[in-house]
């Protein structure tokens, strides 16, 4: 699998090419569009796009851990999660890639 990563500018580049706004319209769209996602899961809500996968926020409890060095138990403080699960359609598109991919 190669290492490339997707990026703000490549979405908006994406945009600017297929929906036709100028280049600065298309970053302000994607700006926006991210903005509404992180402000709806800081606010602890789900966010759903069809076809695509759910992103939600999961609050995680206090518990002992231990540090795998020196097996010293160590507290883990209560904390916030982000979490995605992907829809079984995008599942279905990773795995047909996987399998042209050799």
């Amino acid at each position: 699998m190669g290492e490339k990563t997707l990026t703000r500018m490549d979405l908006s580049e994406a945009v600017f090419r297929e929906v036709g706004l100028s280049r600065n319209e298309s970053a302000q769209l994607v700006e926006s569009l991210l903005n509404h996602i992180s402000d709806a899961l800081v606010r602890g809500e789900q966010v759903k796009i069809s076809s695509f996968g759910t992103f939600s926020v999961r609050e995680k409890s206090a518990r002992v851990g231990r540090n795998p060095k020196t097996g010293q138990e160590v507290p883990i403080q209560p904390r916030r999660v982000l979490t995605f699960r992907p829809s079984h359609l995008m599942k279905d598109r990773v795995a047909a890639g996987n399998k042209s991919g050799g």
